[in-house]
């Protein structure tokens, strides 16, 4: 067989590596901007080709296709194809995107599947009408719920039930399910007749041999059943010619079988990629499915690239001998006229009492709310409801805002908190029902921001739950109302990125696990993008350039990058509907137990109408839940719409920029803006919320408000009748409401006019859209006498603001949560911090960092102990937090439960009594000891650490032969002229054991032990081993920092605390433990590195040479030490680096840093 390498010249089909690379990019970009650009296009009528390709896969059958549905779309369009259907493995997965594309570029879409029955035989369905439509997915539906994630199978005696409004195909089929490339043929023995899809051609001509004598009928018996249960119109004999051995045997018996039968002949390419060149693609992704590597995969993989979309031409000349089969081609595909433009989607009604419409009840609900919101109705309050809820009848969104109600009524009757955000903040309506804490009219925010007449699709509420267990509860209680087939989260496609792409072409192309992991590490978490090219990332890296298969490594990085690896679930977004949501949209098992999952994304889905109502959990609503629960236990009940907005020690530390834990105000950017913008009031909160975003750092608006805020420049304004818009942000547009008040104001703009302009311009959808509306501001202001120069500032104001811009009422959702978890942190720290322990991983900060934090504040945090913890970390009082076994790494939380539970019921007498009545592991058993967790029960660490391996390694302590061993006992010395041997526990620690006493006998030590335990001969852990030991065992240590372990011997660095005594411009060196690493996609490829020591942290900046330059010690290193210049002003500094070098000790070991892109 001829090596890999060899094979690569083959792969390109004659084309460069750099047309390859071009072209996987064009397939990037092309799968992410046709999902923005317009439903369809016209293009000029062209003569088509008569061949139509009916089976075609994409990337989305997932690991089976090697091109985005975008690409196969495109390059029908290049062959002139009038359509093409898309079926992908056991799903419609890109049925959507690919019909978008498809309509883009004049090709009519046909949508299918390759159906997974449950002999592993596979079946091709095409949807010819929409209750033929209904049906797939009904049967994609049921044949997946019954199997595991990831699996599905269709049973044959299913199959009639949903026969209607489908064709299906007989024949040689599409790949072999245990390898892409070898020919799946006509599985002519057993139940599975129509096809198979795990077989070579030798073996399966093999095991039909052996099976023919048996059931010599059984292609009739397949072929008559699928005419039984689809009729002989609907059921097409397929033909596939890849010059395959064997296959024009299989085919003539396909061609006999048709004839038998009368049914048509079908010719089709079984197509797996756009162009040629996607072969090694589908090589590399079968070594991936298959767990195994080029070298040894064999006839696994494909036997030659023939899997491509071919042109009339080609398959004309293929089938030369039977045109019908190509001729049959574009007469099926005029039958199959089924779109999904109209899917015949309804929202759920909403029950309402007897006597009212859901109108009705929605206004009476509505003006409830509103008495309860307002002290009194001015009539401002009561023109905006009015207006709101004419615009919702008129829309047919009255169920929608009903059931969003309910949740939230649910949600308040279960004593979960939750909060509306986003746009439907700028709602009235939305505010009285009590989904929105935000009062719209006296913030003066633009309702049609939110929902207008003109608008599109459905309205977006998003709804701000505490994650973990009430968040689930609110998911369940959804399904519960639905049903399983009436509910579903929406999906989430999961891409090759950097590391995962490196390390499974890595493994594919056989290399050494530690190349493997240098790739690992070059590539990172993904979250650093890389300025180099990825040749000279890899001789950076030291990685060997001169390896034969470095080059095909560079190709199929470039090639599988971005493409779809698996189907995960979105965080939030749940649909549902009036009937059954399957009838829709196939649904899915998700990972998660009790979850079902849709096979379209939100995207997918807000393009054909389908309503999703965003459930998000947020970790600091689960905080702030948890610390107010934990106040009321304490007897100082307190919630957040008690907590005062004027509270000054609250805004002193977001002025100090002491915001570590603090929600959306922690980040490094956050903590060097907050010195500078000293908030004084709450809105100055909302402002340092939405400042620190895209738009207003790209727009290069955060430094002028800085500067006018401080009083360095006079607010300023292009018209003074933009004063009263801008006022409140000193002239500076910050947020999308004022982009949508400037052309209200200059331009007479209606809020549907202005909402209009903002979507055309925020999403280039497309140019001609945006020119059009741009043209007419500028007519529109013309009018109203501005002149020319003001208008051009305003356009290019807006432009540039539209893309990024961040909703005023979003911030404003956003700042009550940062000033309540602030309030917290000043208030009533021991609950706050407590509460954030509980609740990670979430923010910028790990445990560790949090715990420094809290004791920097003055709290005493009490270690792990079995006799005081709970699961859960617990306030003991109003200085003192008692950490909980949930820090506690690999102990599993039934355990833990199990030894509270055990504890309550009767404490424990001993660690004989603790191990008999805890069903701990021996692992989990070695932590809690090494921790110091079960101190309780004997001196110190190392001695329970003993009495722990004592019990669990009684073959190395034998009591009848150890002979007495080289420590001391009760009453028991040790005798002259001892001779030892030895082991060496896991921990390391080495043992002696007496072989012969000082007259050359055995010392027999049964009866002393039975009466007296042996003593731990190890000595106490250091601070460092016990620092250490920390880290090891929970990531985080009560006892000092490490950096406080080596400040001795490191005189001339500085201390993050006297970082503000440094002198401006000045040369120093900062040094500590790496906890956060970012490279903000606005930074033009800065990197900024947070250091923590034992008294704070430091922040330092890297520019994209130097970074690239350190990349590996930067991205790798736990303790780094830099040296570069200060840069202070304002109260806030920054080290530029010039020289970064890994701080090396024994003794160092901190916690994990936490990277953000």
């Amino acid at each position: 067989m001829a090596s890999y390498v060899d094979l690569t010249k083959a792969w390109t089909d004659g084309r460069s590596w750099e047309f390859m690379i071009s072209e996987s990019h064009e397939r990037v970009a092309t799968s992410e901007s046709s999902r923005s650009r317009g439903r369809h296009r016209q293009h000029a009528r062209r003569v088509r080709s008569p061949y139509v390709e009916l089976h075609a896969c994409s990337a989305f059958s997932f690991l089976r296709g090697g091109s985005f549905p975008e690409q196969l779309a495109e390059v029908a369009a290049e062959l002139e194809m009038a359509a093409m259907a898309l079926l992908d493995r056991n799903g419609i997965y890109g049925a959507q995107r690919f019909s978008v594309a498809a309509l883009e570029n004049n090709v009519r879409p046909i949508i299918g599947c390759e159906l997974s029955m449950e002999d592993d035989s596979i079946l091709p369905v095409l949807v010819e009408t929409r209750v033929g439509y209904k049906n797939l997915c009904e049967l994609l539906t049921q044949a997946h719920l019954r199997s595991e994630k990831g699996k599905c199978a269709a049973r044959w005696d299913e199959l009639q039930q949903f026969a209607k409004g489908l064709v299906v195909f007989l024949g040689s089929a599409c790949v072999s399910r245990a390898g892409e490339g070898v020919l799946a043929i006509a599985n002519f023995s057993g139940r599975a007749n129509s096809m198979t899809s795990g077989e070579s051609s030798e073996r399966l001509f093999r095991r039909d041999a052996e099976t023919s004598t048996r059931d010599a009928c059984a292609p009739q018996i397949r072929a008559q059943f699928l005419i039984d249960a689809f009729g002989p119109e609907n059921v097409f004999v397929e033909i596939q010619r890849h010059f395959i051995r064997g296959e024009d045997r299989i085919n003539r018996e396909l061609v006999d079988l048709a004839r038998t039968n009368r049914l048509s002949i079908l010719a089709t390419n079984g197509v797996q990629y756009a162009k040629p060149y996607g072969r090694e693609v589908l090589d590399v992704f079968t070594c991936i499915r298959e767990h195994t590597h080029l070298d040894t995969a064999g006839k696994l993989l494909a036997q030659n690239a023939e899997r491509y979309l071919k042109s009339d031409r080609e398959m004309r000349e293929l089938f030369r001998d039977l045109p019908e089969a190509i001729e049959n081609t574009s007469r099926l595909a005029e039958r199959l006229t089924f779109s999904l433009e109209n899917l015949g989607y309804e929202f759920p009604e909403y029950p309402v009492p007897a006597g009212h419409t859901m109108d009705s009840f929605l206004r009476t609900i509505v003006w409830f709310g509103a008495q309860q919101r307002y002290a009194a109705i001015s009539a401002k309050v009561k023109h905006q409801l009015e207006e709101e809820l004419a615009l919702i009848t008129k829309l047919g969104f009255v169920g929608y805002f009903l059931i969003v109600w309910d949740i939230v009524n649910f949600c308040r009757e279960h004593n979960i908190m939750v909060q509306g955000r986003g746009s439907a903040a700028n709602s009235a309506v939305c505010y009285c029902l009590g989904i929105t804490p935000v009062d719209p009219v006296s913030n003066h925010l633009v309702f049609e921001r939110f929902l207008n007449e003109s608008r599109k699709g459905w309205p977006d509420i998003d709804l701000d739950l505490p994650s973990g267990d009430r968040r689930e509860a609110v998911i369940q209680e959804i399904y519960r109302r639905y049903g399983k087939h009436g509910a579903a989260m929406t999906a989430n496609v999961i891409t090759y990125r950097g590391r995962s792409a490196a390390r499974e072409i890595g493994k594919a192309l056989n290399f050494a696990p530690s190349v493997i992991d240098r790739f690992s590490h070059l590539f990172a978490s993904g979250d650093f993008p890389h300025t180099l090219e990825l040749e000279s990332q890899i001789e950076q890296a030291g990685l060997p350039k001169a390896h034969p298969r470095m080059p095909a490594f560079i190709r199929l990085y470039h090639a599988i990058y971005g493409l779809p690896r698996h189907l995960g679930q979105h965080s939030g977004g749940m649909i549902i509907c009036q009937n059954k949501l399957s009838s829709f949209v196939p649904l899915e098992n998700a990972s998660m137990p009790g979850r079902v999952v849709a096979q379209w994304d939100k995207d997918d889905c807000e393009d054909l109408g389908i309503v999703k109502v965003d459930l998000l959990g947020l970790g600091m609503m689960s905080v702030m839940q948890d610390a107010f629960e934990l106040c009321r236990e304490r007897g100082r009940p307190l919630d957040l719409a008690h907590i005062p907005k004027d509270d000054e020690k609250t805004f002193g530390i977001m002025q100090r920029a002491d915001t570590i834990g603090i929600f959306q105000i922690e980040s490094r950017a956050q903590m060097a803006t907050l010195p500078r913008m000293k908030p004084e009031c709450f809105y100055d909160v909302v402002i340092e919320v939405a400042i620190i975003r895209p738009g207003p750092i790209q727009g290069d608006m955060v430094h002028p408000y800085l500067a006018r805020r401080a009083g360095r420049e006079p607010p300023t304004y292009f018209d003074p009748r933009l004063e009263p818009v801008l006022k409140r942000t000193l002239g500076v547009p910050l947020f999308q409401e004022q982009m949508l008040k400037i052309a209200m104001v200059m331009a007479d703009f209606s809020g549907d006019e202005a909402e209009e302009l903002r979507r055309a311009l925020s999403f280039h959808r497309s140019e001609e859209r945006m020119n059009k509306v741009c043209a007419k501001l500028r007519i529109a202001m013309e009018r109203k006498g501005v002149t020319p120069d003001k208008i051009d500032k305003i356009v290019q104001s807006i432009s540039s603001f539209a893309l990024y811009g961040f909703p005023e009422s979003h911030a404003i959702s956003f700042a009550i949560l940062a000033y309540g978890s602030a309030y917290l942190k000043v208030h009533r720290a021991p609950e706050f911090y407590a509460s954030l322990l509980n609740n990670q991983p979430m923010g910028f900060y790990t445990p560790a960092t949090i715990v420094k934090d809290a004791q920097r504040h003055g709290l005493k945090i009490k270690p792990v102990c079995v006799f005081q913890s709970e699961w859960r970390c617990t306030v003991l009082d109003d200085n003192t937090v008692r950490l909980g076994f949930c820090v506690v790494n690999r102990l599993r939380q039934e355990h833990a439960e199990e030894l509270v539970r055990q504890r309550r019921d009767r404490p424990f007498d001993s660690l004989d009594d603790f191990k008999r009545r805890v069903p701990l592991s021996r692992d989990e058993l070695r932590t809690v000891a090494e921790l110091g967790a079960l101190n309780c029960f004997a001196e110190h660490r190392r001695a329970a650490m003993w009495e722990v391996e004592e019990a669990l390694h009684d073959d190395l302590l034998d009591r009848t032969t150890l002979g007495s061993a080289c420590i001391s006992r009760v009453g028991f010395g040790v005798a002259p002229k001892q001779s030892f041997e030895g082991f060496t526990t896991r921990h390391g620690f080495r043992v002696c054991r007496k072989v012969r006493d000082g007259e050359g006998a055995l010392a027999s030590t049964r009866d002393v032990y039975a009466t007296q335990k042996l003593l731990s001969p190890l000595q106490r852990m250091t601070l460092p081993e016990r620092v250490r030991a920390d880290y090891e065992t929970m990531n985080l240590t009560t006892g000092p920092h490490p950096m406080k372990l080596l400040r001795e011997s490191l005189p001339n660095i500085w201390r993050a605390i006297d970082l503000p005594k440094a002198r401006h411009s000045s040369i120093i060196q900062i040094a500590g433990n790496v906890i956060c690493r970012q490279r903000p996609g606005t930074a033009k490829g800065f990197v900024f590195i947070s250091l923590e020591d034992e008294t704070g942290v430091s922040n330092a900046i890297i520019e994209p040479d130097l970074f690239e330059r350190f990349r590996l010690v930067i991205t790798e290193e736990a303790f780094l030490l830099i040296e570069g210049e200060v840069q202070n002003s304002d109260n806030v500094v920054l080290i530029k680096a010039r020289e970064i070098r890994p701080v090396a000790h024994e003794q160092l070991v901190g916690s994990e840093s936490h990277d953000f892109h």
